[in-house]
């Protein structure tokens, strides 16, 4: 996939096309579409990374993580080990609902939402802290 198919494909996703996108960045007229036959370069290259919010290794291809702070399957089993610690704490200390239920107690549905409503917090946690402490030299 060239630097031009990811710009495309980016541009898709906001859409966008690639002249309104020059037109924003203040790119001249069809230098984006020089990225299908060139290696992008420069402040093009970093401008276009910066207004998707996304790393210049990913347009280079280098890399297919779009964003330095995206979970890594690492991340994902430190929140599957971080619920399951929750729900053995939930059960352990006597904490019950408004209703006095316990997470045990609920009914599936019920107890589906709350297990779903506490690993979305988990993720979006995992990744303000990613974006947060993150030093720069780690950043792609």
């Amino acid at each position: 996939m060239t630097a031009f198919d990811r710009l495309k494909k980016l541009c898709d996703e906001q859409g966008i096309s690639v002249n309104n996108l020059e037109e924003k960045l203040g790119i001249g007229k069809n230098s984006l579409y020089s990225w299908k036959k060139n290696i992008p370069k420069g402040t093009n290259l970093i401008r276009v990374a910066d207004y998707f919010d996304v790393s210049t290794d990913y347009l280079l291809g280098r890399t297919d993580k779009k964003r330095y702070y995206e979970l890594t399957d690492k991340d994902e089993r430190d929140i599957q080990k971080e619920l399951e610690n929750i729900l053995n704490d939930f059960n352990n200390s006597g904490f019950a609902m408004a209703d006095g239920s316990t997470p045990d107690e609920l009914d599936p549905e019920d107890r589906e939402l709350l297990l779903a409503s506490l690993e979305q917090s988990l993720r979006i946690a995992k990744r303000i802290a990613k974006k947060k402490f993150t030093p720069n030299k780690y950043r792609d």
